[in-house]
C-alpha cells in the first residue's frame, strides 16, 4: 500500500513538473508580451492618444497621500519590477497625480 502511494505522490510531482513552463517558452511568452506592447505603443501613437499616468491607481493613491514608499512597494507588486525600476518609474510619474 505504501509503495503504491509512494509511486502515485511520484507520478503527480512528475505530471505538475511537466505542466511548468520551460525557459524556451518563458523567452517566447516574453517576446510575445514584448511585440504585443511595442504593437500597442504604435496603434497609440497612430492614433494620438496619450497615457498621461501610466502608474496603476493604488500607486497614484498612495501618491496623493504622499506616502512615496508605499506608492513604491504598489508598483513593484503590481508590475514584478525591481527596486530600482520602481523607484524610478514612481519618481518620473510621481509629479502627475
Amino acid at each position: 500500500m505504501e509503495i503504491a502511494l509512494t509511486v502515485l505522490m511520484v507520478a503527480l510531482v512528475a505530471l505538475l513538473a511537466a505542466q511548468l513552463p520551460g525557459r524556451a517558452e518563458q523567452v517566447r511568452t516574453a517576446y510575445r508580451l514584448g511585440e504585443i506592447e511595442r504593437r500597442l505603443r504604435l496603434v497609440m501613437d497612430q492614433l494620438g492618444v496619450v497615457d498621461t499616468s501610466p502608474l496603476p491607481s493604488e500607486v497614484r493613491e498612495h501618491l496623493a497621500r504622499g506616502d512615496k514608499i508605499k506608492a513604491i512597494a504598489a508598483y513593484r507588486k503590481a508590475t514584478g519590477a525591481d527596486l530600482r525600476s520602481a523607484k524610478e518609474a514612481v519618481e518620473t510619474y510621481g509629479g502627475q497625480h
